[in-house]
């Protein structure tokens, strides 16, 4: 018998179109499927304890998968190039498999090991399928690129369409002896006393069973009207198919081939469009995290590397935990505690809070949600809180400070999301849901509601807040000693 190929999952948990499966199937030789657990910080790692929990499950769904077609999933726990090392001493394989991260950490850390490998004469192939377009590739006719998001969805969607996703294989060869394993139990992954995941799983099912359920739902009842019903807290309007993404359940090659097969079927183009575009977003974000990898830790703009941010540990603890006494920033923050994952309109409210009402740096929201989101990404994660900020690509112009209290009423207006994540203002009107601090003694009694005690006051005035903001803002100049609210994106 040949000797096997070790198939290294990291971000790619499912066997539809795995491109590292199709060509070890293609070689003939016997098959190894491996997980390799690292420790944080580490690009094959998840990016915080919420992803942990999503990972456990993605691993056991993908171990019966593989069972179902006869293999196995070898689990093994430490720094990568020495299991992989074990790993070959002991099945005698010569040939290594994966599928690229685009991370840039990952890249490089997957250069490393290629080379230390290839001195052992080992064969390390990556092949791509994490993004619908190779970050490298995808450039601006004067061959740099993109800054702009718009020429970029242009470029994707007109000049450069993905390519079709491949089924997973049905069969393939299994080794002769099969290396030990160790338990998933023993990678410690799940939360223990408290349990702060428990309503995760209420929500989502991680895995590629639950991905390509997700998908097929949304296909069929969510595309139709998600131009509107995606700004919408309040009901199901998106796909939620964020975090399969994140973990690689899913390919976005699949998602883009059965929302692009649903045109003429009932929805408008203008929602298929929307969701694709939205896809498309996350394309945007590796492109930028590869043409600048600092991304997460430096503004793109650097002209707001002078703003001065506040220290604020008691208004941060309020937003963390939902606290703020603004109803709709609240709902979002405690979304987060109860379901590891927040509406994506409702993400940029809070992100906008955050920095501007509160004046705490970016970098500290998006650390946050690495470790609280099941869907946390390295590329989309610093490009939406950059966007908020107003320091990133194409941007929300920092002066664009979004009205808590207006953007709950415009997205939801019967309350119904405050409601469901905000119980102790159930009771209050529509007209006061998303303002209870203007409510009379006699309408807060009557909701059961009292103020500093049942729910707390605002922690800023939205107001004074805004124009604190905008006055810090004033005080920067760009590279040629304008205001930085006249720079213009384009």
């Amino acid at each position: 018998m040949a000797s096997p190929v070790i198939l290294w999952f990291r971000k790619d948990l499912r066997l539809d179109d795995n491109l590292a499966l199709l060509k070890a199937v293609k070689s003939g030789r016997p098959i190894i499927p491996v997980y390799i657990k690292t420790e944080r910080p580490s690009p094959y790692a998840p990016l915080g304890a919420a992803q942990d929990w999503w990972l456990h499950h993605a691993l056991a769904s993908l171990a019966e998968a593989l069972g179902e077609k006869n293999s196995r999933l070898i689990l093994r726990a430490g720094e990568p190039a020495k299991a992989l090392d074990a790993l070959i001493a002991e099945t005698g394989a010569e040939v290594v498999a994966v599928n690229t991260n685009p991370d840039p950490e990952a890249i490089a850390a997957d250069g490393s090991i290629a080379e230390t490998l290839k001195k052992n004469d080992i064969a390390f192939h990556a092949f791509e399928g994490a993004l619908l377009h190779d970050p490298a590739k995808l450039l601006t006719g004067a061959g740099g690129g993109f800054r702009v998001y718009t020429p970029f969805w242009r470029a994707l969607n007109q000049h450069a369409p993905p390519s079709p996703p491949l089924d997973a294989p049905k069969a393939w060869t299994n080794p002769g002896k099969w290396p030990k394993s160790e338990t998933l139990e023993s990678f410690d992954l799940l939360p223990k006393k408290p349990d702060w995941a428990k309503g995760f799983a209420a929500t989502f099912r991680p895995g590629e069973k639950g991905a390509h359920e997700r998908l097929k739902h949304f296909a069929h009842s969510g595309i139709k009207g998600y131009a509107v019903n995606r700004d919408l807290p309040g009901m199901d309007g998106t796909s939620c198919l964020s975090p399969h993404l994140a973990l690689g359940d899913i390919s976005p090659r699949r998602i883009w081939q059965t929302i692009k097969a649903r045109s003429g079927h009932g929805p408008s183009d203008e929602d298929i469009s929307r969701y694709l575009k939205e896809l498309v977003w996350r394309e945007f974000s590796y492109h930028l995290l590869h043409h600048f990898p600092e991304l997460k830790s430096r503004n793109w703009n650097g002209s707001f590397d002078a703003f001065r941010w506040e220290t604020d540990h008691k208004g941060l603890k309020a937003w963390q935990r939902g606290m703020t006494g603004y109803p709709i920033v609240d709902a979002g923050m405690r979304q987060l505690w109860q379901d590891g994952w927040m509406h994506n309109r409702v993400r940029m409210i809070v992100g906008s809070f955050l920095i501007k009402d509160l004046l705490i740096d970016w970098r500290t929201g998006e650390d946050w949600f690495r470790d609280t989101l099941v869907d946390a990404d390295p590329g989309s994660n610093p490009a939406s809180w950059q966007w908020v900020a107003g320091s990133g690509a194409d941007a929300s112009p920092f002066f664009r400070v979004f009205n808590p209290i207006l953007q709950g009423e415009k997205f939801d207006p019967d309350g119904a999301y405050v409601r469901k994540y905000v119980p102790e203002l159930a009771k209050l009107p529509n007209a006061l849901i998303h303002r209870p601090f203007e409510a009379s003694l006699a309408e807060l009694k009557a909701a059961g509601v009292s103020l500093g005690k049942t729910y707390p006051h605002p922690v800023v005035d939205h107001k004074a807040a805004r124009d604190r903001a905008l006055s810090r803002l004033s005080q920067l100049k760009d590279e040629n000693d304008q205001p930085v609210k006249k720079i213009r994106h384009e």
